[in-house]
């Protein structure tokens, strides 16, 4: 097994306090996130890196022990050892250790995440024997007697349905599980399949919030870009013209470049969704074009397209 530099993946000193932690946590998790690396293993092997790296150096406890491990580790690399001769056993967890490889911080101790790295398994074997396992027993060797490393704790999970207009905007929900009473800040953004992690919210134990975007009537969403359908008269098409956009939070003059066909999409920059931690980021809005024909034509109108056909 590797010994790990959790120091050295954040790009921190061994003496920097939990807020210098914390902001280079959060500017690594932003560059390395799935959404912005779609499809790149490598950035996505550097995010749960990152995710491990944090979950240790934030928590006062991990980090300590951590520590004692690193001063070990280095005085046995300094008489010539390496991490193939080195005795992990003496530091195999033997206590219950929380958890969670989430993709960033909101409110304080709120983690979220749109792909599912959680729990122990999105960790490396280094963290699991040092931390408190997979959640699965693990037995080291003291002396000649035995001793079991307990699963890691299971936080329970809630689904939580949102509206679209609520993951633009971001909210605050107020839920009671059993007898606790815990106000959840849901960010703008959020998207099926966004987990937030509360940390110790329900009788100490933390609680996972399973987004789940309700679907509107008026917008399809794809990550973070939506799409509209905008009505357009025949002779607007033809000629060219104006119509007027509704977005989910503004209404705006849409140019429409003449000979616009049925279907065409219209693109308009940055009035999408908002992009999870993004520093007001947002995706892209689309705008459909259907192409209403007129109906009840009366004789001149008849006439006139019929010359437009004999003309072409």
């Amino acid at each position: 097994m590797d010994y790990k530099d959790y120091y050295k993946i954040l790009g921190v000193d061994k003496k920097a306090s939990a807020e210098t932690i914390r902001k280079a946590y959060r500017d690594l998790a932003k560059k390395y996130h799935p959404d912005y690396n779609p499809g790149n293993k490598e950035a996505e092997e550097k995010f749960k890196e990152i995710n491990e790296a944090y979950e240790v150096l934030k928590d006062k406890e991990k980090r300590a022990r951590y520590d004692q491990l690193g001063s070990s580790y280095s005085a046995w690399q300094q008489q010539g050892g390496n991490s193939a001769n080195y005795n992990w056993s003496d530091w195999y967890a033997n206590a219950q250790q929380g958890a969670a490889g989430q993709t960033g911080s909101y409110g304080g101790t709120t983690y979220y995440s749109t792909a599912d790295f959680g729990g122990m398994d999105g960790f490396s074997d280094f963290f699991s024997q040092i931390f408190g396992g997979m959640g699965s027993t693990r037995r080291t060797s003291t002396a000649g007697s035995k001793r079991y490393s307990k699963p890691a704790p299971t936080a329970q999970e809630f689904k939580l349905p949102v509206s679209l207009k609520e993951a633009f905007e971001g909210t605050t929900r107020v839920l009671t599980i059993g007898e606790s009473t815990i106000e959840a800040k849901i960010p703008a953004g959020v998207k099926t399949g966004t987990k937030i992690r509360l940390s110790g919210v329900v009788g100490g134990q933390d609680l996972i919030l399973l987004i789940e975007v309700e679907s509107d009537q008026r917008y399809e969403r794809k990550a973070d870009d939506l799409y509209v359908e905008v009505p357009v008269d025949l002779y607007t098409a033809v000629l060219g013209g104006e119509a007027v956009v509704q977005s989910l939070n503004e209404s705006f003059a849409l140019k429409i470049p003449a000979g616009t066909q049925p279907g065409q999409l219209i693109r308009m920059g940055g009035k999408g969704m908002p992009k999870m931690n993004a520093n007001g980021s947002r995706g892209d809005l689309f705008a459909r074009i259907k192409v209403q024909l007129p109906r009840d034509l009366n004789e001149r109108q008849k006439k006139l397209f019929e010359e437009i056909k004999k003309a072409k």
